[in-house]
């Protein structure tokens, strides 16, 4: 699409999130060859008619130069003829100016009576004071200190007093690993030498961690979908949580909630957001206000970070040789994530993506390094921490733990990453351990 018509785009993306009908335009942008019907779907399942609306529009400046006339004319066909006329005009609508100007009528401020000492007692019960007095309780239980406390507490969330979520069941919950280490002529992807470690020991880690642990290996495009489909249309009722690990290849691609998108071995991408709706709370009704989480070992795209230069306190030794590989491909194309005229979805219930953790193995648009030996840097650095602190520390906390530990870490002497995560999380989430059997006496 032409540079101009995706600025067009952007500046009028707060009318489209506010009036546009997308379910209008499905058929019409198929029918012109705009976007395939894979693509629809995941636009109709980014959720409400308001975040289809956004999606839609991020999604069209990614397609060609035929993408901008065509919307046009759909939305004209649909009746949309507002939206399509502000597109033609190449600008911005006016917000509507009022007509006369509004007189702010301010109370006029009457001085309070002074009195002397003298008269203070005579006058006391005929002067109301500016701020009522709350009277002391007589109660034994009530302090200065108490109240002060009590009060504080109701405008800042002490961390002592963040719950943490129920984790108690056995088994616990599933845990999906989609390992993808030989990629299809086609894809014109390279194999994943060493993924097969990193998947060993996840598998591993997360039996110890009271999982069912389901492997697939070699997964396509359609196959990893109606695996995630299927996972979300079982029973959750008695597990405490759900966890989906994915290990493939990747790149960067527009979102407006969760970065970058996984391959299939046959090469269409999912993207990391279709991933998630998959769980959340409206599409699979028995992991609602439970934790969901997912771990991402993909690049993020194609950028390699060089590192920047740190005192002698913060230097460490390197670790990484000659055999590290990336997950990455090209960058596809991609507009700006979210933009400065986009609106906020106000909801009275529980938002769509809560309890939601993604936690990527690098940042969003660089390269993650995987050693052909080892595993990826991502993966052993996360496992050794889950062993060594799980029995004591929640896991925000070990995350940012394998974040500082991988950071140090350099690819051929010159190539840094460093993880991280997009964490929607309401509690503090501690796993349970398997507790070791007692021998009899």
């Amino acid at each position: 699409m032409d540079e101009r018509h995706k600025t067009v785009l952007q500046r009028n993306r707060t009318n489209f999130v506010r009036d546009l009908d997308p379910s209008a335009l499905y058929d019409g942008l198929l029918e012109k060859g705009v976007f395939t019907q894979d693509m629809i779907d995941e636009i109709k399942s980014s959720g409400t008619r308001r975040d289809q609306a956004r999606q839609l529009v991020r999604d069209l400046e990614t397609r060609g130069r035929r993408a901008f006339p065509c919307f046009l004319e759909c939305l004209r066909e649909t009746g949309q003829d507002g939206l399509a006329e502000h597109l033609q005009n190449g600008e911005p609508p006016v917000q509507p100016q009022l007509e006369f100007p509004i007189h702010v009528v301010r109370p006029v401020v009457q001085p309070l009576p002074v009195f002397s000492p003298v008269d203070v007692d005579k006058h006391c019960k005929d002067v109301s004071p500016v701020y009522p007095l709350q009277k002391p309780t007589t109660t034994p239980s009530s302090s200065p200190e108490k109240d002060y406390t009590r009060q504080r507490s109701q405008g800042r969330t002490r961390r002592d007093s963040i719950q943490s979520y129920k984790m108690d069941a056995t088994p616990c919950g599933h845990c999906l690993i989609i390992n993808n280490v030989e990629f299809e002529p086609q894809s014109e992807l390279s194999n994943r030498t060493g993924s097969n470690i990193d998947c060993d020991k996840l598998e591993r880690r997360f039996k110890a961690l009271r999982f069912i642990v389901e492997v697939k290996t070699n997964v396509k495009y359609k196959q990893i979908r109606h695996a995630l489909s299927a996972l979300s249309k079982r029973d959750h009722s008695l597990y405490d949580c759900c966890v989906v690990i994915i290990l493939s290849h990747g790149t960067e691609v527009s979102h407006n909630r969760f970065p970058g998108a996984v391959h299939g071995v046959d090469g269409p991408i999912v993207p990391v957001q279709l991933i998630t709706n998959y769980l959340n709370g409206q599409h699979c009704p028995s992991l609602q206000g439970k934790p969901k989480l997912f771990f991402i070992q993909a690049c993020g795209g194609g950028e390699r970070d060089t590192g920047f230069e740190v005192s002698p306190d913060e230097a460490r030794p390197s670790i990484g040789g000659l055999d590290d590989q990336t997950d990455a491909i090209p960058m596809s194309s991609s507009s700006d994530s979210l933009s400065m005229s986009d609106e906020t979805d106000a909801r009275a219930t529980l938002p769509t993506p809560c309890d939601i953790l993604v936690s990527y193995s690098t940042f969003p648009g660089y390269v993650s390094w995987r050693d052909a030996q080892l595993g990826s840097w991502y993966v052993e650095t996360l496992d050794r921490i889950l062993e060594e602190n799980v029995s004591t520390d929640d896991l925000v906390t070990m995350l940012m733990m394998v974040n500082n530990e991988v950071s140090q870490n350099s690819a051929k002497g010159l190539y840094k990453q460093i993880p991280g995560s997009f964490n929607f999380l309401r509690k503090l989430l501690y796993f349970q351990t398997t507790p070791q059997k007692q021998s009899s006496a």
